[in-house]
């Protein structure tokens, strides 16, 4: 039985959510993370921006440069996230198997359901179209035999396109492609392959197996797969992670230290959250401070018992901030790393045992909380300003 896989992905999803509620925005240059004066970054930009060279992640005072005459928006998170559920709810009536990997894509797995769908193709509008009619919103979708293949199928179809790519013709597909169009294959990976002379997929599929694994270890063996268009499931090493952090700009200069003391620990938050993900302990805290004359100082800690509690390590990180900062110079940048991770804390007494049970029980429901309903639906309440 061949896999039928759906790689979905719904098209410039933070824009098209903002012309549901403003129509007049359709057809513009827009651009959603903020204004251009901001030191943010640009979360999503329209295909009319795109064309001047704006994409997510870019600083928005270089989309600006770039796209002056664009609409910038500071966007709504919680239409984006109750948008995505709406999505969501429409994939799982098509199937049970769907695997959302971010907030506007998901994997929806139609293996052995041929009789009861038909053919991928004709499967595939009635999904776009359902999409379509019940939210207003357009998806481009890609099938194929494996979840890279049917990635990469969904991007070169957009926007609104539908691309099926026939079991056997996976390398062909691939195969002009740029290296860095392969998923999981970063900038990094990239650069040493280009220094290799390997600039496209079929370069990368002629080095062979052999020569992969030589150069890349284990690695080398998904690079190949990749090459190929075959299934990389079982071929790709999850890396534990070394270090987690989270780091913040501010978007003036600030010597306020409410507005620091809140900043952190809403980066302990997400930084404990993330730890917690991984089922991984903290041994080592540490503080990033940035200044307006731009001067960085980074100071660390290291505890005697591993953790993984908010608590704690806002509790270490404010004796950081203590030590490093009095106020009399302005901060621009805040940042929280978590490093010597591992997945056993050390013995603990029973009384301390016992108490860190309960707050450990009250992270978890938090979390479960965030995993439902989005990150943003609870914080401490020294965040809540």
């Amino acid at each position: 039985m061949e896999p039928i896989i759906f790689h979905a992905d719904m098209d410039a999803f933070f824009v098209s959510v903002e012309e549901l509620f403003d129509p007049s925005l359709k057809g513009k240059a827009v651009v959603v993370g903020g204004s251009p004066d901001q030191r943010g970054v640009v979360s999503a930009a329209s295909y009319e921006a795109r064309k001047f060279g704006v994409h997510s992640a870019m600083p928005l005072v270089t989309a600006g440069q770039l796209c002056p005459h664009a609409i910038f928006l500071s966007g709504r998170r919680d239409k984006y996230v109750e948008y995505s559920r709406k999505v969501e709810r429409i994939f799982q009536g098509f199937t049970p198997v769907v695997e959302m990997v971010s907030i506007d894509e998901a994997y929806l797995d139609f293996t052995g359901s041929a009789r009861l769908h038909g053919d991928p193709l004709p499967l595939a509008n009635r999904l776009r179209s359902e999409v379509e009619q019940q939210t207003g919103l357009s998806v481009s979708i890609g099938v194929s035999r494996t979840k890279l293949v049917s990635k990469v199928a969904s991007d070169l179809a957009k926007p609104r396109g539908i691309l099926w790519v026939l079991p056997g013709h996976e390398a062909k597909l691939l195969a002009p492609l740029r290296v860095g169009k392969l998923p999981g294959i970063g900038k990094v990976t990239e650069k040493r392959l280009h220094d290799l002379g390997v600039t496209t997929v079929a370069e990368l599929a002629a080095l062979g197996r052999r020569t992969l694994n030589e150069l890349f270890g284990q690695w080398g063996e998904s690079l190949h797969r990749k090459a190929h268009g075959l299934n990389t499931a079982h071929f790709d090493f999850h890396e534990e992670p070394k270090s987690i952090s989270n780091e913040h700009t501010f978007a003036q200069d600030t010597g306020d230290a409410e507005e620091v003391h809140a900043t952190l620990t809403q980066l302990v938050e997400r930084t404990a959250h993330r730890l917690r993900e991984h089922h991984m302990f903290a041994s080592t805290i540490t503080l990033k401070l940035r200044d307006l004359n731009f001067r960085t100082i980074t100071r660390a800690v290291s505890l005697e018992e591993p953790t993984q509690l908010d608590c704690e390590i806002l509790e270490r990180t404010l004796e950081l901030l203590k030590k490093s900062w009095g106020q009399q110079v302005k901060i621009r940048l805040v940042g929280v790393g978590l490093s010597g991770l591992g997945y056993t804390p050390l013995q603990e007494h029973l009384f301390e045992k016992q108490s860190r049970e309960k707050k450990t029980r009250l992270y978890e429901v938090a979390d479960k909380i965030r995993g439902k309903f989005g990150y943003n639906s609870i914080h401490s309440a020294r965040t809540v300003k």
